[in-house]
């Protein structure tokens, strides 16, 4: 998909995710999960309808202005050849120790301290030398170096093991607590403590409360999902 397709939702809807800090969205496969974050960096344009955050259409705000205010960890992350702290801090404007501070909360730092370059260790065109899991939390931790206001996870933890995906939830939550988290999941546990769900069905939006809410309706889409996954 290149960035001039056009998204065009089945469904034109108008909803605010007023004090929700932390959103889960789910979907069965082809719901519209990877097209509604295409969309928020604008990877792709709306045809209709308008995101808009703080009450400002992001169709009038310039692409490196949206791009540098969100930050995003990728299914699939992809990292640029040089060294570790330049994939962290490509703009050298953190210190050392706070780079070191985004590893620890990353849970990467003791494997970094193995390496005998540590922070300049080598990294290889698209971070070939690091496992999908590895990347993924270089990509968590630049994203706590950025401190951006809006964090979009996108089944970023599908190739972590449960007792490490328990952890990185751990640090979300603590160190993104004055952020909006939007969530995409693969595993349905890590969105249970979510302030609100968003569930995709067909491009359009199916459902939109509390984890609570919408498992105490057992005629739910979600309710449907959780059963699926042996929650409930």
């Amino acid at each position: 998909m290149s960035d001039t397709d056009v998204y065009r939702p089945k469904r034109v809807l108008r909803f605010a995710f007023v004090f929700a800090r932390q959103v889960g969205i789910v979907g069965r496969t082809g719901a519209g999960k990877s097209s509604l974050t295409l969309a928020l960096f604008r990877l792709i344009e709306a045809s209709a309808g308008e995101i808009a955050i703080d009450k400002v259409n992001i169709a009038d705000v310039g692409l490196h202005d949206l791009r540098g205010r969100v930050s995003i960890i990728p299914q699939d992350p992809v990292l640029f050849s040089g060294t570790l702290r330049l994939n962290l801090d490509p703009l050298d404007r953190c210190s050392d120790a706070e780079v070191w501070r985004a590893l620890e909360l990353a849970h990467l730092a003791s494997y970094v301290r193995a390496q005998p370059a540590g922070l300049l260790h080598p990294v290889d065109e698209e971070g070939a030398n690091f496992s999908v899991g590895q990347r993924q939390l270089v990509c968590l931790a630049r994203a706590l170096l950025r401190n951006s206001r809006i964090l979009v996870l996108d089944e970023a933890t599908a190739a972590i093991d449960l007792e490490t995906d328990d952890l990185i939830q751990a640090t979300i939550r603590s160190q993104f607590a004055h952020c909006t988290v939007l969530t995409i999941a693969h595993r349905l546990n890590t969105i249970m403590d979510s302030d609100r769900v968003l569930v995709l069905d067909q491009g359009s939006v199916a459902e939109f409360d509390t984890p609570a809410r919408l498992l105490a309706n057992s005629h739910s889409v979600f309710y449907g999902m959780a059963k699926d996954a042996g929650l409930v």
